[in-house]
């Protein structure tokens, strides 16, 4: 008898998460500011740049979803990208930190404190902007235009980033090792999701291949010429699932076989895994990192096989260190447009993933705060969050985020008691971490 289907996952638990957060989300109260930021007259200027830019912007970001482009390919957006760019009297380098699709731009120097508002425009293979690209690009772009107006006369400067391939290309990192940061004090930027939050966690993620190295043999005639790579492979997959019982409940780890042998005659010389880490914390992520090297050599020596481990074909993302200062001047300039920022822990912190864009919030203050495209239903990653990325709610997502990023970006220009805030909460984090030897 075939059953040639799966068999369906229970939905309940995930129906009574909903209700729960549905809950916690009408109770809630947005995130609060205690500093003053941009007086009225300042705000007023952003505010009227970015509306002036609004169909622009959303013209921008229905092209890009148009038109979805994979990491280190996005040749079209970043072009389109760079010509509303140009065309507002701004000048554009593409191409820079050795990474072809990566843009910049800014306003002049002076000396004074210096912000950058980010970009992302890589689409996902097969989904298009599943994780809503288009609306980080332009919402970004827009943030820069509207702080670029008033950053000489704030003593400040701000400049746009388009960082390439976020979707596990690292381009951030590859920026930051190239200098491209060295200058900059604070970035912020957003992304879209299925709820408005100041301040969500996202994990850190490394990438981990174990490569099994055995000696092929006639598995009939002559098993016992033989070292099965299969097995060792088998046995660290296994010892993996055995681990996740006493990982924290913030740490993932999930992997695949990408070699198992060619022929079940054959004791296979060679197998592999691919493995995925995620972990809240830089030293939790160090530490899960231990403990698979573990799990890899104790399964090849049990198997009498050797292992080869390959870790972080592209660079390592650390997890989000969070500035609620700015996420506070992130909530109340939201609020302006209708929106209520809600703070963390109303929605559950397991929905989640990684960006590269914790690396620099190990750097200097960050800001990334999540926008809503979305019903609280859909999930990031998919067809349906692709298309909620397109649509008018999308569209909404542009401009209000624009907006708020405009704001911010001037409220840490003009208020200086806001900057020191923002920087005293980054140096009692922990200060600025050396990202490329974290993990040596």
């Amino acid at each position: 008898m075939t059953h040639a289907a799966p068999v369906p996952p229970d939905d309940s638990h995930l129906r009574s998460l909903i209700e729960a957060t549905a809950d916690a989300v009408a109770a809630a109260e947005p995130l609060g500011s205690d500093h003053a930021g941009a007086d009225a007259e300042t705000r007023a200027a952003v505010e009227e740049e970015v509306r002036a830019r609004a169909s622009e912007l959303v013209a921008l970001s229905q092209d890009l979803h148009a038109h979805p482009e994979e990491g280190f390919a996005e040749h079209r957006s970043v072009g389109a990208l760079a010509e509303l760019l140009r065309a507002h009297g701004h000048e554009v380098t593409v191409g820079l930190g050795g990474l072809d699709t990566a843009l910049r731009t800014g306003t002049p120097g002076n000396g004074g404190p210096h912000i950058a508002v980010l970009s992302e425009y890589d689409a996902l293979p097969g989904l298009g902007h599943g994780c809503g690209h288009n609306v980080i690009c332009t919402a970004g772009a827009g943030g820069f235009l509207g702080a670029a107006a008033v950053a000489e006369q704030l003593g400040g400067r701000v400049s746009l980033v388009g960082t390439p391939a976020e979707e596990g290309g690292g381009g951030k990192e590859t920026l930051a090792r190239a200098g491209i940061f060295d200058d900059v004090d604070a970035v912020i930027m957003l992304h879209p999701f299925s709820h408005d939050i100041a301040l969500h966690p996202f994990l850190g993620r490394r990438q981990l291949e174990m490569v099994f190295h055995g000696v092929g043999a006639h598995a009939s005639a002559q098993p016992f010429m033989g070292r099965n790579a299969l097995d060792a492979a088998v046995a660290a997959y296994q010892g993996v699932s055995a681990l996740r019982q006493q990982l924290p409940s913030s740490d993932r780890v999930h992997g695949i076989f990408t070699d198992g042998g060619a022929r079940p005659n054959v004791i296979p010389a060679r197998a592999a895994l691919l493995f995925y880490l995620r972990s809240a914390n830089p030293e939790t992520l160090r530490d899960l990192a231990d403990r698979m090297t573990a799990i890899a050599h104790g399964a090849a020596e049990m198997t009498g096989c050797g292992v080869e481990l390959h870790w972080d074909a592209q660079p390592a993302y650390l997890p989000i260190r969070f500035n609620t200062t700015l996420a506070g001047r992130w909530s109340v300039n939201q609020q302006s447009t209708g929106r209520k920022p809600l703070p963390p822990g109303i929605v559950p912190e397991f929905l989640t993933g990684s960006t590269d864009l914790g690396n620099l919030s190990f750097r200097m203050p960050a800001l990334h705060p999540m926008i809503a495209v979305s019903g609280p239903t859909v999930a990031l990653h998919t067809k349906e969050f692709a298309e909620a990325a397109g649509s008018p709610t999308g569209d909404q997502a542009v401009v209000d985020g624009a907006l708020g990023l405009a704001l911010t970006a001037a409220d840490y220009l003009a208020d200086a008691g806001l900057r020191k805030a923002v920087h005293d909460e980054f140096e009692a984090s922990g200060g600025a971490l050396d990202v490329p030897s974290f993990f040596d």
